[in-house]
């Protein structure tokens, strides 16, 4: 399913960001039909018209046997993700570690394009394929905007600096640095380890927003997990072996802390 894609417009998302980890899209109604499709970056690309109809096949087989529809197909470091908008289906293949409710708030904005553009071009999904460069753009201004907002800023770009300088360091074994949603923004694993961190703390998320800011716990694998909400806007996350004293894992982590309100701050 790895070939060239035959839109006539290019993806403009690849040339302006280096993080964005939405690699393909494609919309299909409830035969399997593809009718719009765009590939973003390099690192993917897939043939629309084959994996439409055999995701629909898969979701339809689901249905009779369990009673329930897939919404998610993880492939080692990347996932397909469905989401139902009325007759409509939209999938997105992107890295494994993309958070779901950023997701959610991509395809809700893209939908009210594409049913905005259905009705006012009067398309027929079920006979016709888009190749529009005024739905292209449009569409990419959705990702784009949301990308950039979850990677917003040059000082942001300085804490993540600092990280990658700090990771050097023996006593810690790992760092991720999250947005609010959940996004990460730095992490110094890779996809596949990330994604177990990631269930964790996507747990530690709900208990934040009962108050709770600061978390020390254990992982299964008996490392020492230290984090912390800051500013409101961030979510820290520092990974220590269990030798690690108490008291030097949450001195990395105040320090941390205040190098990431210092820097925004400014």
């Amino acid at each position: 399913m790895i070939i060239q894609d035959q839109a006539a417009f290019p993806s403009k998302i690849k040339k302006h960001t280096e993080c964005s980890l939405i690699h393909n899209l494609f919309v299909f109604n409830k035969s399997g039909i593809c009718f719009y499709g765009r590939n973003f970056t390099d690192y993917i690309k897939v043939e629309k018209n084959l994996i439409s109809p055999f995701i629909s096949a898969l979701m339809s087989f689901a249905k009779e046997m369990i009673g329930k529809k897939f919404k998610i197909i993880e492939m080692e470091d990347v996932k397909i993700v469905i989401f139902e908008k009325n007759s409509l289906y939209y999938g997105i293949l992107c890295d494994m570690v993309e958070n779901m409710t950023i997701l959610e708030d991509i395809i809700l904005k893209i939908h009210q394009r594409i049913t905005s553009y259905l009705i006012k071009k009067n398309v027929n999904i079920n006979a016709e394929i888009i190749y529009d460069p005024e739905l292209n753009e449009a569409i990419e201004e959705v990702i784009t905007i949301a990308l950039s907002h979850e990677f917003g800023t040059q000082k942001e770009m300085e804490v993540v600096a600092y990280l990658k300088e700090l990771i050097s360091k023996d006593d810690i074994d790992g760092i991720i640095l999250l947005t609010d949603r959940g996004k990460a923004i730095y992490s110094s694993y890779n996809n596949l380890d990330l994604k177990k961190f990631l269930k964790e703390v996507d747990f530690r998320v709900k208990i934040y927003n009962n108050s709770i800011l600061k978390l020390f716990y254990t992982f299964k694998d008996e490392k020492f997990i230290f984090s912390e909400y800051v500013l409101d806007t961030y979510f820290i996350i520092l990974v220590f072996g269990s030798n690690i004293k108490f008291g030097l894992a949450e001195h990395y982590l105040t320090k941390v802390v205040n190098k990431i309100k210092t820097t925004v701050a400014d």
